[in-house]
């Protein structure tokens, strides 16, 4: 199976799966908050013909997410993530601290997500996350002056994706935190998670 179609597959099935066992369970509303180290968005920095690359700077990514909790095992949620990657760039043939031109890429990522539990202790449950979504980008280009600079845009992705690992620790009825490891917008994520209803 190509990966155009693998996530949308497992969305499928685990959906299915998931409506099938939800019948009397308790539902509940859970709100996350967590910081991670970004995976893929320092690679659509642009490279230009005559100019070399510094060191990449980057933000987050943060997250926020919204998930309902159907079943025992299954839950669905909207993730919404943000980011900044940037870097100089320097002139081949007149070599200098400050560099000609630094680039900026800033996004905002929206997925519809779905989780599914490993229940194996009350206190502790592992589980895996499935996002696919959309980018919201913004792309500044500067000269060594700070002033606007034309240059060529970098080719940026409209669709999100993430998939990963986590692992969710209960410090209480309503509290817990979790950690993650994945691929898409983020490679490893921890944060906290909260029981709204």
């Amino acid at each position: 199976m190509s990966g155009k179609f693998a996530f949308p597959a497992l969305l499928s099935l685990l959906l299915i799966t998931a409506i099938a066992e939800a019948q009397g369970v308790k539902r509940t509303l859970n709100f996350s908050i967590g910081y991670g180290f970004p995976d893929v968005d320092k690679k659509y920095l642009p490279d230009y013909y005559g100019y070399s690359r510094g060191s990449t700077s980057q933000s987050g990514v943060f997250t926020g997410a919204f998930d309902y909790r159907f079943s025992r095992r299954m839950s669905v949620g909207v993730l919404v993530a943000h980011g900044v990657v940037s870097a100089p760039y320097y002139n081949y043939y007149s070599p200098s601290s400050v560099p000609d031109l630094t680039a900026r890429l800033e996004t905002w990522s929206f997925m519809i997500q779905l989780v599914r539990y490993i229940p194996i202790s009350l206190r502790v449950v592992p589980y895996i996350k499935t996002g696919l979504g959309f980018n919201s980008w913004n792309q500044k280009y500067t000269d060594a002056y700070g002033n606007e600079n034309a240059a060529t845009p970098a080719d940026v992705p409209d669709f999100a994706r993430q998939i990963a690992l986590g692992v969710k620790f209960r410090l209480s009825e309503r509290a817990g935190f979790f950690v993650e490891g994945g691929y898409g917008k983020y490679i490893v994520l921890g944060g906290l998670s909260v029981k709204l209803l």
